[in-house]
């Protein structure tokens, strides 16, 4: 039925749209291979800035009858990984936030333009890639203590028990970005992200 209503541009189904529907029916399989193999092309489409392909991709996984959800979940994870923009990171969840309200097919709409929008950002995974440094870290030196410094002081108590003593105020500093060091002594100088 989703199918028949994305295909019949207005009025009630026709018959030759039903017709039309019998013929070129889809095989979609939303639990096997082919659904992998769909939503792996639109990522690689728009990680490859083509975002045509990445449109023909979405479209021929809502044809078949793919949740629009799934996809503008996959889009939000595109965005996270693929393209270093916070910006994309809300819009994708924005475009999620219209799937659920509106369903097929008024969600194709939204889901193409922000596919568009993705496949056009530069591309960049410095986030991505840093994480599992970040996880490497945390299962070798385990918790690390904050240091001193950094630490929460409330309470008379705490501040005389040296938490926050000689934090710098960014705000205070003429150039408003302090030097101290943020991380445990042995995470000392630790850079994750590549510049």
């Amino acid at each position: 039925l989703e199918t028949a209503c994305i295909l019949q541009k207005e009025g009630e189904i026709s018959d030759e749209t039903i017709e039309e529907i019998s013929k070129n029916m889809i095989g979609y399989d939303r639990d096997g291979e082919e659904h992998y193999n769909l939503i792996s092309a639109v990522h690689k489409s728009l990680r490859d800035s083509d975002g045509d392909a990445g449109a023909y991709w979405i479209s021929r996984m809502l044809v078949g009858g793919e949740d629009p959800r799934y996809i503008a979940r996959r889009l939000i994870n595109f965005a996270s990984e693929d393209v270093f923009s916070p910006e994309a990171i809300i819009l994708a969840n924005s475009v999620y936030e219209i799937c659920e309200k509106v369903g097929m097919p008024d969600a194709e709409l939204p889901l193409l333009n922000l596919a568009y929008f993705l496949a056009d950002l530069p591309k960049n995974n410095k986030i991505y890639a840093a994480l599992p440094k970040i996880h490497a870290d945390i299962a070798e030196y385990g918790k690390l203590p904050v240091p001193m410094h950094l630490r929460n002081a409330p309470t008379e108590f705490l501040k005389e028990q040296g938490y926050g003593k000689g934090y710098e105020y960014a705000h205070n500093l003429e150039s408003k970005k302090s030097e101290q060091e943020h991380f445990p002594e042995e995470l000392k100088g630790r850079k994750y992200r590549e510049q």
